[in-house]
């Protein structure tokens, strides 16, 4: 007679006394207790199906684990920038300057006008004073250096974001570093950079600073874990390895001369991804019980918008991960309106 079935046993199949496999991996449990549990279960099983043979290894188990929470960007930005709106309602109630925001715009890229017309609608929603500027593609590098240099001296500006791309004539890295540091909502300049390396940060990268955002919604501790960054892009790749580092985590970063990627992503306890390549990172890859961002935002031939990962594959696998659209992208945005609110009121006051 079989005794009862021990509640950590998920399935079980016995004919007699033929040779059966029997599953016995807790479908609630994180994949690295799921491995610890597997040493000593073996001898337990054996007591009650001694026929059994006994499949413990995760390699070739099945996976009984549920399907990955979303983080929900959306929900999450809409919090953050609630947050930022009752600061300066604050503000105003005690009669103090509002933060303001200048958004420089070069030429006529579509994309980047539709960033730029998003961010305005955040600006005045919460509050934050902003005023556009649209110049012609044609517009030298001396004269937009002239424009920042006003924007600077201007004192009711508090932060300053020159939309990229710019025209090629326009060498993008002296735009970043003639923006005041104190000024720098975007978080570019290498001084905010250095800030954040030295683990002194002061006005961060949006987009890096927002995943950190979401990464702490889901309660899950930095301190220890392996985090992999893959892209390693001044904007995002780069100063997320920084944040990461400053948060606790044991970081890798991975770029176009790294070999073998699947094996550093099959390790990351939080995976980063952000090189706008789609499907670069495979969802059979993602480690699991991984918590996943998916940074990319890759528009495909039907229209549809995908991101950097296999999404499917990895939704299965992950115990957290972002979607795309709805992730990311909306946490950017609501950092900028942080960092003009921190500007204006730490910085600037």
């Amino acid at each position: 007679m079989i005794r009862a079935t021990p509640k950590w046993v998920n399935r079980m199949i016995i004919q007699g006394h033929t040779p059966v496999q029997i599953d016995v991996l807790p479908r609630f449990l994180t994949a690295a207790a799921r491995d610890l549990q597997a040493e000593s279960m073996p001898l337990y099983c054996a007591d009650y199906w001694p026929h059994a043979r006994i499949r413990t290894s995760l390699a070739d188990a099945p996976d009984y684990r549920m399907a990955a929470k979303l983080i929900d960007g959306k929900a999450i930005a809409a919090e953050v920038r609630q947050a930022v709106k009752a600061e300066i309602d604050l503000r105003r109630q005690n009669h103090l300057r509002l933060p303001g925001l200048a958004v420089v715009l070069v030429g006529q890229d579509p994309a980047s006008e539709i960033y730029v017309r998003n961010k305005c609608m955040a600006c005045d929603e919460a509050g934050v004073i902003s005023r556009s500027y649209a110049l012609p593609k044609e517009t030298t590098e001396a004269e937009l250096l002239d424009l920042v240099d006003d924007l600077n001296r201007d004192n009711t500006i508090d932060g300053i974001l020159v939309q990229f791309p710019l025209p090629g004539h326009i060498n993008a890295d002296e735009v970043t570093e003639r923006i005041r540091p104190d000024k720098d909502v975007d978080g570019f300049h290498p001084y905010n950079i250095g800030r954040l390396a030295l683990r002194r940060p002061a006005l961060r990268s949006c987009t890096p600073r927002g995943v950190i955002t979401l990464l702490e919604h889901t309660e899950e501790t930095f301190y220890g874990r392996e985090a992999v960054v893959v892209g390693a892009s001044n904007i995002v790749g780069r100063p997320m390895g920084l944040e990461l580092l400053l948060a606790g985590s044991t970081v890798t970063t991975c770029h176009r001369f790294t070999r073998h990627l699947e094996e550093h992503v099959a390790r990351a306890d939080i995976l980063v991804v952000a090189v706008g390549k789609p499907g670069i990172v495979k969802g059979s890859w993602v480690k699991h019980g991984a918590t996943v961002i998916d940074v990319g935002m890759n528009r495909l031939e039907d229209g549809s918008l995908v991101g950097d990962i296999e999404f499917d594959l990895a939704y299965e696998r992950a115990a957290w991960i972002t979607p795309v659209p709805g992730g990311v992208g909306p946490m950017t945005v609501a950092t900028l309106l942080q960092n003009t609110l921190y500007a204006a009121g730490g910085l600037h006051s």
